[in-house]
């Protein structure tokens, strides 16, 4: 047997835990959000259900905008946020379609009643992911939470959402948006990339992999000629056609296949990603990702935001907002998530 294995069913019986636990938190009860409408200028899309999904030219529609969230009970408290935000700031709400997925294990029929309840009229699916598809390739990291394996859902959109969806917005669940999302799908990819993200050249790229990696000739060589840069991979704009053609799930699988011989790196799912995609990605603006509001890894102090305009507020890190909140902690830049939050106070619960 491997020697990682015993760590990695210590990380995956943590994740349990989380889960566990998190099943206790969504005792919690929700509001219902507002509806909200489509502007006169919108295009229209007939929808023949109420979840919107009946025909298959309703949800492979052009003028549909398709996100992409994973959800799980350790989350689902951001994931509400997010949705609320979403919508509230897109000119066309009624066009958004919601692709979530959650983990096999996980009780669906509960986080889809969750989402229904709070927001009736929202176009939706839940996809059941497999967590066996990568629970052996996973390599343990600096924070247990980057090791479950939904974690990596990111990874499989492609083969999950129907073929005809051809372009996703793939959003962490610890984020907010302050803009209209059509704007972020509109993002120009080129004749070539699959994907847009915005970049970070500042960061400093060699410290995302091991001196294994970079005393490695041939594995060193994997950037050569790329002008590789640093991306969260918490916002993305996918194109899922192109994702298919080139087969990029077997790409990302083989560098974590090849991570679990020899450790190359030591962030949970991001330098897959870096590997496969750095250097050859579309821009994206800053503003469309203020990230690492929830401080670093290990202990989640505060942050400021960024220099420039902000479209999108991303609490990734350790510090979530929500649990700053009710630890009455805030930091200061948690206000700007209270106003999205759905969660109904005890108070409101006696009524």
């Amino acid at each position: 047997m491997p020697a990682t294995a015993p760590l990695l069913r210590l990380f995956l019986f943590l994740c349990g835990i989380i889960y566990f636990l998190a099943i206790h938190a969504t005792a919690y009860q929700f509001r219902e959000a507002p509806q909200f409408y489509n502007s006169p200028d919108c295009p229209s899309i007939n929808y023949d259900d109420a979840e919107g999904y009946s025909h298959e030219t309703s949800i492979c529609s052009d003028d549909a905008v398709h996100v992409a969230m994973t959800l799980d009970a350790a989350y689902i408290r951001g994931s509400m946020a997010a949705i609320l935000s979403v919508l509230q700031h897109a000119t066309c709400p009624e066009n958004v379609n919601f692709h979530f997925v959650a983990s096999a294990s996980a009780d669906a029929h509960h986080l889809r009643r969750t989402i229904a309840n709070s927001f009736p009229y929202l176009r939706f699916r839940v996809y059941r992911f497999d967590d066996s598809a990568v629970s052996g390739l996973i390599s343990t990291s600096i924070r247990a939470a980057l090791d479950c394996p939904l974690n990596y859902a990111r990874n499989y959109l492609a083969d999950l959402l129907p073929t005809c969806v051809r372009r996703v917005v793939y959003l962490d669940s610890d984020l907010v948006l302050v803009d209209d999302i059509a704007k972020l799908v509109a993002t120009p990819l080129g004749d070539h990339s699959v994907l847009a993200a915005p970049e970070y050249c500042n960061a400093n790229f060699t410290s995302y992999f091991t001196p294994t990696f970079w005393s490695n000739p041939s594995l060193s060589l994997t950037f050569a000629g790329r002008n590789a840069c640093y991306f969260n991979t918490g916002v993305m704009v996918i194109d899922l056609q192109r994702w298919r053609t080139g087969d990029y799930t077997t790409k990302i699988v083989e560098w974590m296949e090849l991570q679990k011989r020899m450790r190359i790196y030591e962030l949970g799912s991001l330098p897959p990603f870096l590997l496969v995609f750095a250097g050859n990605i579309a821009p994206v603006d800053h503003k469309w990702n203020q990230h690492g509001l929830g401080g670093d890894n290990f202990r989640g102090l505060c942050r400021d935001l960024h220099p420039g305009p902000v479209s999108l507020l991303h609490w990734s890190g350790k510090g979530k907002p929500w649990a700053r909140l009710d630890a009455n902690r805030p930091c200061p830049l948690d206000a700007l998530w209270a106003p999205y939050d759905l969660l109904k106070t005890p108070f409101a619960l006696d009524n």
